[in-house]
């Protein structure tokens, strides 16, 4: 340990674009696609101290949402210490952060960046998959995992019965750097999560193995080659396609294929515009499209940012966070690591 060091973390934001098998027929439930954006991320430091605190950064406006965030970010810190028996503690400040249950895997990403300034300041294991199972993360989906370690677009392979490690990574490929993605946060209720997310899980119907065999195969002959060979009209018809059919899996726990009210109102507006690749990330609130180029994202983003469902009066009718609208190219790499100075 070096008394000195003050490490930061900074971890984008993920997309997640549909699950793989819902049921599980094969011996493997779950899997995944997604990808990491780089706004809005999560920005975290710490420093090594006799006890563990931790305090939101002077520029991070507190309200409920960013002191459950702060208080996500003391849990994983404190996991980690005891999962390696270190018995100092840390300081540890959170700048910024992701907005909460809105599908853009705050948890994950607040409690990864968190767990790899304890990593780097007491040298403790770095690799995302140990600090995924140090804080408890990773538990159905590892793709906030993969895009913490390595950005990105990625594919996982689901969770074997009875294992706690984390779901393999099969594919990790770089998306062109011409291509936009525009990000749709409405002013609504947020996603579900947590204790609610698993009793969701428990009364969803399993669909019928063929309808999870149609999205392996889009996902392995039409998604992945057309990402390959940097064929966007290919890429966002799969993947619009994958969001239709993982839509009907949850259409019983979120009121139709995509979340009732703004979620679903937005993606209908995104596919009237022209957008491709269009659809909800995880339970929403937030959704997405994909543009060939800057001046195409540029342009759907402006498009959408006087939508009615993104104003302060939706906000202030619905007691949710104001809506936002993001756009810019992905990632293609992982989590920002560096010393002060």
């Amino acid at each position: 340990m070096n008394a000195s060091r003050h490490v930061f973390v900074e971890a984008a934001a993920r997309l997640h674009f549909g699950m793989l098998d819902l049921g599980g027929s094969l011996g493997r439930r779950f899997g995944g696609i997604g990808a990491a954006v780089p706004v809005p991320s999560v920005l975290v430091s710490a420093t090594p101290a006799p006890a563990l605190t931790v305090q939101a950064g002077a520029q991070l406006r507190l309200d409920d949402v960013t002191s459950q965030q702060v208080g996500a970010a003391h849990d994983a810190a404190r996991r980690v210490l005891s999962h390696y028996g270190v018995a100092s503690g840390a300081h540890v400040t959170v700048h910024r952060t992701i907005p909460a249950h809105r599908g853009l895997g705050s948890g994950t990403q607040i409690a990864l960046a968190t767990a790899r300034t304890i990593a780097e300041i007491y040298d403790l294991p770095r690799s995302a998959a140990d600090l995924a199972r140090a804080t408890g993360r990773a538990r159905r989906s590892a793709i906030g995992t993969y895009v913490f370690a390595y950005g990105g677009f990625i594919v996982e392979g689901g969770r074997r019965p009875g294992h706690d490690l984390p779901a393999p990574l099969l594919a990790h490929i770089p998306i062109p750097s011409e291509w936009r993605c525009v990000v749709v946060i409405p002013a609504a209720p947020p996603g579900v999560s947590g204790d609610a997310e698993t009793a969701a899980f428990a009364t969803l119907q399993l669909p019928p193995p063929s309808e999870a065999a149609r999205v392996a195969h889009l996902a392995l002959v039409a998604l992945l080659p057309a990402l390959v060979e940097r064929d966007f009209a290919g890429f966002g018809a799969a993947l619009t396609e994958i969001q239709r059919i993982n839509g009907s899996w949850f259409a019983a726990a979120q009121g139709g294929p995509f979340a009732t009210g703004a979620p679903a109102t937005l993606i209908a507006s995104l596919v009237a515009a022209g957008a491709t690749g269009v659809g909800q990330s995880s339970w929403g609130p937030a959704v997405y499209a994909l543009a060939p180029d800057a001046a195409a994202g540029a342009a759907l983003a402006e498009s959408m940012r006087d939508r009615p469902e993104l104003r302060p009066q939706a906000a202030a009718q619905t007691g949710a966070l104001p809506g936002a609208v993001f756009e810019g190219p992905f990632t293609n790499t992982g989590a920002r690591v560096w010393d002060e100075g």
